[in-house]
């Protein structure tokens, strides 16, 4: 039997992080996939996902943002690899909106560089952009977005080099205390630890039942077009965006990897989903929810379909994460519930990750995502 002193249950986006981080910390840890790394099972492919200051969701997360861009880049850095492209950020909607709000109050809490355009003005900016009179949008220069699919393999090579190991296709099967830490049995054999790190993603309702209620998994769709006019929609012309309508919360990319403009919609059609049997078939109105948002704010991106695919996003009940300490078992930490806009910060969940598996704590405020709000 291995024995090991940490296992990272799920090496996807946060727990190829935490392997990284524990190794960077000396410690012998052993990281176990279920399925391959990368794969396209979970919440973390279709080549890339946004990162951005400008957080409508809570200023809270903003320092967290700020070291999470420190930590893309000393990744870069190691790998050799680009994990991080600029392409500035928008916020959009209708004026008293939540996501405009909201970066606007994360922009001025925390000083960021911001400005607010009007639809106009944004379209005489960014052409590819055609969203309707009265909307506005926070302008924020340091968005972009992260190569997600990049990034694992990235953090997975660099704790290799450091002494990690990691097993694809090796389904966990049970977690139980033994002898002061740890047994995990899997579909291959056992190993002990003296701690665990669970990154199951949607799965994390799966071995902890309690959570199960307040980490659902959802179905999600993204839509890659070919742009009629594809120099609206090129690296370097095109913010990333997140904007909200009347029909809808929606983001976005320019074109990169594959050859088309990507969008998706937050919640999509609102499917909750076992994720081991989850619909991943696509169907006419995946494509046209997102077809009909093409239309009305991006005409020029309305051209033939390059792909389709379908994701899980695991949502919680206030739509921010679930990280910290198992409330009765010692050295056990849980991260979950990321809610279709946590990938960003994989980097410094990282850190936290090994920071909690080996120290008990976190220098950053946690007090956001701590498992017990929901005790009622």
């Amino acid at each position: 039997m291995q024995r090991v002193d940490a296992i990272v249950v799920g090496v996807g986006g946060m727990g190829s992080a935490a392997v990284y981080h524990l190794a960077k910390r000396g410690v012998e840890v052993l990281g176990l996939e279920r399925f391959d790394i990368p794969n396209a099972e979970g919440s973390s492919h279709g080549v890339n996902r946004i990162i951005r200051l400008a957080y409508w969701e809570d200023p809270a997360y903003v320092p967290l943002l700020r070291r999470a861009y420190e930590l893309w880049r000393e990744l870069e850095h190691v790998s050799g690899d680009r994990i991080l492209v600029i392409t500035g950020s928008v916020d959009a909607g209708p004026p008293g909106c939540q996501t405009l709000d909201g970066a606007l109050h994360s922009c001025d809490l925390h000083h960021l560089p911001h400005e607010l355009l009007s639809a106009g003005a944004l379209t005489e900016r960014y052409p590819g952009y055609r969203l309707p009179d009265g909307m506005q949008a926070v302008y924020q220069p340091e968005g972009g977005f992260v190569l997600s699919e990049q990034a694992i393999c990235a953090h997975v090579a660099a704790a290799q080099s450091l002494g990690a190991e990691v097993h694809a296709r090796e389904a966990v099967q049970s977690i139980r205390p033994a002898g002061g830490g740890y047994l995990v049995q899997t579909d291959r054999g056992e190993y002990r630890a003296e701690r665990v790190v669970l990154t199951a993603g949607p799965w994390l309702g799966k071995f902890l039942p309690q959570l199960a209620p307040l980490a659902l998994p959802e179905r999600q769709v993204l839509l890659w077009a070919q742009p009629t006019l594809p120099e609206q929609f090129a690296l370097g012309r095109f913010p990333v965006f997140n904007m909200e309508g009347d029909d809808g919360r929606f983001y976005g990319f320019p074109v990169y990897g594959i050859p088309g403009f990507k969008i998706g919609r937050y919640h999509h059609l609102e499917e909750v989903q076992d994720p081991d049997r989850v619909d991943r078939e696509i169907h006419p109105r995946d494509e046209e929810v997102l077809r009909s948002a093409i239309r009305r704010y991006f005409p020029a991106a309305d051209g033939p379909t390059m792909s389709l695919r379908t994701c899980l996003f695991t949502n919680t009940p206030d739509s921010h994460f679930l990280l910290g300490l198992h409330p009765s078992l010692e050295r056990f930490v849980i991260a979950g519930g990321f809610s279709g806009h946590g990938y960003k910060f994989a980097s410094v969940m990282g850190e936290i990750l090994a920071d909690l598996a080996m120290d008990g704590k976190s220098p950053f405020d946690l007090s956001l995502f701590r498992l017990d709000r929901f005790a009622n």
